[in-house]
């Protein structure tokens, strides 16, 4: 159960990525969106420019450490986005 609430979180992870990236899009259409949107553009932005880590990480990593998996050092895209644009 804790594994999947661990697994859980990194899809959380990524749909808020997205959405900080591409939420924009639907604000086009639906401008009431970017109230939803912007904060979370100005959250991924400072993360990413300050290189902090998200709380988000943190919480997914104790989460595996509670299923008896080993967490992983660094950030979430660095764990599991960059390996997918820069294999081995």
């Amino acid at each position: 159960m804790i594994r999947l609430a661990a697994d859980t979180m990194v899809v959380l992870h990524l749909v808020f990525i997205l959405w900080a990236i591409l939420g924009g899009l639907g604000a086009l259409r639906w401008p009431w969106l970017a109230g939803l949107h912007l904060p979370a553009l100005a959250w991924g932005a400072f993360i990413e420019f300050t290189g902090g880590i998200c709380p988000l990480t943190p919480w997914e990593n104790g989460l595996r450490q509670l299923a008896g998996e080993a967490g992983y050092a660094g950030g979430f895209i660095d764990h599991y986005l960059l390996p997918v644009i820069y294999p081995a």
